[in-house]
């Protein structure tokens, strides 16, 4: 079967961000088209990134500003969309990030509403197909504070010493973002017949929102504080927990720790966890890299206790290197972040000795392993 050709407008964005790079792991059967926002303005070029689509994901939407222009924005993007896909005799499946917030007395939620309605008339006088699914609150790593996320809000002033308060103590449906790129890209594959449906998509967990605030002050008090890894109980702790700490600073590693020093020698309490996980340690010999690949959900520590190394990050789809140089003579960690593609290199003259940790076991046929240099 041929690969599914993909586009997904608003590629620049949270969701974009994420969906782009999860589809990008799925070469055997998704092939992405590259989408740059200036498209929308420049008809020519739209019709151009529609022609090479068999499926496109819009995600290009106006959240926060003026109500008026949050409206206009949100309708005019879907009217060029259709304008374009009109110009085309490709049978294009269009997928619309619409909202729980669709029913809402807010110009957003009727922005979204209206686009649903105008999508699905397209199909009905085309080739096409329209899909809309009902998204709920999304959260994640990345996402933008003081935005469209309370996640975020809290995740960010807590990581930078500032202090969350809750206006409206809501209960709020969360999905968290890889949960919903996974089920986005069910649906590209799914090669439904449907002319027009609407999907609901399901939360990952329902939460008030004084209960994330409180879990997320643990997390800080743990984390940041007591130099404890918490306790993750569930897939939603886990995931809650990686998007704290991509907010928190790049500057705040090689992490000290400190050493318990006698006569007899030391000792360094490098991993105190109230989570299950898998500890293991590599010995890697002078000028070898080990390395590059990224993770989406895994979280893990690395701790060199013998000899001296560079470690190097880089979030994908970025050119920046980060670096860290470590050595056994003063023990410190570096914990690695998700979407984050990363190596170790022994740099020193002896053989390189690294304790690691992960929040989970190695399974070789769920590895959460996907491999892309750092530089």
């Amino acid at each position: 079967m041929s690969k599914i050709k993909v586009g997904i407008t608003g590629q620049s964005g949270f969701i974009g961000y994420h969906l782009f790079h999860y589809l990008a792991t799925k070469t055997d059967n998704i092939e992405l088209v590259q989408f740059n926002d200036n498209y929308f303005s420049q008809h020519s070029a739209l019709q151009d990134f529609v022609n090479q689509c068999d499926a496109i994901v819009h995600l290009a939407a106006m959240n926060r500003g003026n109500e008026i222009e949050i409206y206009d924005t949100n309708i005019r993007l879907v009217q060029e969309l259709i304008s374009a896909l009109r110009s085309t005799p490709k049978n294009t499946h269009v997928i619309f990030a619409s909202s729980v917030q669709e029913n809402r007395d807010n110009v957003y939620g009727r922005s979204k509403k209206e686009g649903q309605i105008l999508f699905d008339e397209w199909a009905a006088t085309s080739n096409g197909r329209s899909t809309t699914l009902i998204i709920p609150n999304v959260f994640g790593a990345f996402c933008k504070p003081h935005y469209n996320s309370a996640v975020a809000t809290f995740c960010y002033q807590l990581s930078h010493d500032q202090s969350p308060e809750i206006k409206i103590d809501a209960e709020l449906p969360l999905i968290y973002v890889n949960d919903l790129v996974d089920n986005i890209y069910r649906e590209i594959i799914s090669r439904r017949a449907d002319k027009t449906i609407k999907i609901f998509v399901p939360e990952t967990e329902h939460r008030k929102v004084s209960n994330l605030l409180h879990q997320l002050l643990n997390f800080k008090k743990d984390y940041l504080a007591d130099d404890l890894i918490p306790e993750l109980k569930t897939p939603f702790d886990v995931a809650l927990f990686n998007t704290f700490r991509s907010y928190i600073d790049y500057s705040y590693y090689p992490h000290k720790i400190p050493v318990k020093e006698d006569e007899r020698g030391y000792l360094v309490e490098n991993i105190k966890s109230q989570s299950a996980g898998q500890t293991f340690f590599s010995v890697t010999k002078p000028g070898i890299i080990r390395g590059n690949h990224y993770h989406f959900r895994k979280f893990e520590r690395f701790c060199v206790i013998s000899g001296e190394a560079v470690i190097r990050l880089r979030k994908i789809g970025t050119q920046e290197v980060v670096e860290y140089r470590v050595s056994g003579e003063e023990p410190s960690y570096v914990d690695i972040p998700i979407y984050h593609t990363h190596n170790i290199e022994n740099i020193g003259k002896i053989k390189l000795l690294t304790i690691f940790w992960c929040n989970e076991f190695y399974n070789p046929n769920d590895s959460d392993t996907y491999f892309e240099n750092v530089r």
